[in-house]
């Protein structure tokens, strides 16, 4: 893209939907690895979020961009290529092996949740060694391999995790662990890291200071156009400690500083994002896709506000359990809350809502396409709609 200084609100969406990967159509054809590189390069951090409402958020992220998938398949690719590990990075995530030595500082500052019943254990620091000496005499080892541990009386409000998940998870945050693969019932399997990741990506070393460089760099090529929050909030940085940094990305040509319309902060924009002519197709979001987690940017963007109310009351929810937004082209015209009912094979959508800038008939009829596409990629053989409103009806008339 030529260098620019200013760029309309339109312009950023489609420079910020082209570097999450939505600027191509999703494949025609079966996909295959090619593909599934492709989108995790875009994306960078895929943030990993086991609430099976509908199906696991990070798996939707990757429908959203490619459509029906083999995901057993893509699970191999995460966990038996070599080429990603998961680590705290957003949040949980799955990350590029090779960011490994860039979230180092993060492993050496770990310290244990407040509510970790390891806290109470007079003899923590021994069992800690003794959940070692087992994986190095073992090999990969899940929290049910472990034997029982009787723990600390549960206080109100604690996660409810064995001793030995805490144990293991410890490890993990240290990065004396590190996750081999996810077994059907999504729990991790544990392993040193050694035996996991290539030598080049555990022995690399990084100061904190080139790690958040480079951190901010991959979050400017995934953001594409980004305010100095955006780009802090897509490794979990904070604004004081990146701003520097920042500055040396600008200075160093990586990043430009734009305007852009109707937004208060300058942009940095990335030295490689590209500005597509259009952005074509439609595609249901997954709640921790990064067109959307960082509600400020979303707002931003698309004129879209957005929360989350799996935790909200049920009587104080405005949208519904587990509401995605669903994108037409460039735009978030719609937002719905599904369920897949598996006992029943159906499809639920238990709200739809048409937004302000969507049109009613040509938005229902784009969102009755994806609904069924994903009901049969869940083979799942209907879908139901409550319907109340106007947008309801019409989509219910179309389903």
């Amino acid at each position: 893209m030529a260098r620019r200084v200013r760029v309309s609100q339109g312009e950023a969406r489609r420079i910020a939907l082209g570097a999450q990967g939505f600027d191509r159509a999703r494949p025609q054809s079966a996909t295959d690895v090619r593909h599934f590189r492709r989108v995790m390069a875009a994306i960078g951090v895929l943030q990993l979020d086991f609430v099976n409402v509908l199906i696991p958020a990070h798996f939707l992220m990757i429908w959203s961009r490619l459509g029906a998938y083999d995901r057993k398949r893509f699970e191999h690719f995460l966990y038996h290529s070599g080429e990603h590990t998961e680590q705290w990075a957003h949040e949980a995530s799955i990350v590029a092996s090779s960011d490994w030595a860039l979230l180092e500082h993060r492993r050496q500052a770990y310290s244990p949740w407040k509510s970790s019943p390891l806290h109470r254990m007079p003899n923590y620091e021994a069992y800690l060694g003794e959940v070692l000496r087992h994986v190095d005499e073992n090999g990969a080892t899940t929290a049910n391999d472990l034997p029982a541990v009787e723990g600390p009386k549960r206080k109100a409000g604690d996660w409810h995790r064995s001793i030995p998940r805490w144990g293991l998870e410890h490890h993990f945050g240290t990065g004396k662990l590190a996750v081999q693969r996810r077994l059907k019932n999504f729990q991790r399997v544990y392993d040193r890291p050694e035996r996991i990741l290539n030598t080049a990506d555990h022995t690399r070393s990084m100061s904190k200071t080139d790690a958040h460089r480079e951190l901010l760099r991959n979050a400017s090529v995934s953001l594409g156009i980004a305010t100095g929050h955006d780009l802090a909030d897509y490794y979990r940085m904070k604004i004081a400690d990146i701003t520097p940094r920042v500055e040396e990305l600008v200075e160093e040509g990586a990043l430009s500083p734009v305007s852009v319309d109707g937004w208060k902060e300058t942009a940095f924009l990335s030295v490689g994002a590209k500005l597509p002519k259009r952005i074509s197709g439609a595609s249901l979001l997954s709640p921790f896709d990064p067109v959307v987690w960082f509600r400020p940017r979303a707002m931003r963007l698309f004129d879209f506000e957005y929360r989350i109310e799996i935790y909200v009351p049920a009587a104080k929810r405005r949208w519904g359990y587990y509401v995605l937004p669903f994108r037409v082209n460039d735009r978030i015209v719609a937002r719905v809350d599904l369920k897949a009912n598996r006992q029943a094979s159906v499809l639920e959508v238990q709200k739809a809502h048409l937004e302000s800038c969507g049109e009613r008939d040509d938005t229902a009829g784009a969102l009755a396409k994806e609904l069924a596409a994903i009901a049969d990629w869940l083979q799942l053989d209907s879908i139901r709609i409550k319907k109340a409103s106007a947008f309801e009806k019409a989509l219910a008339a179309l389903l």
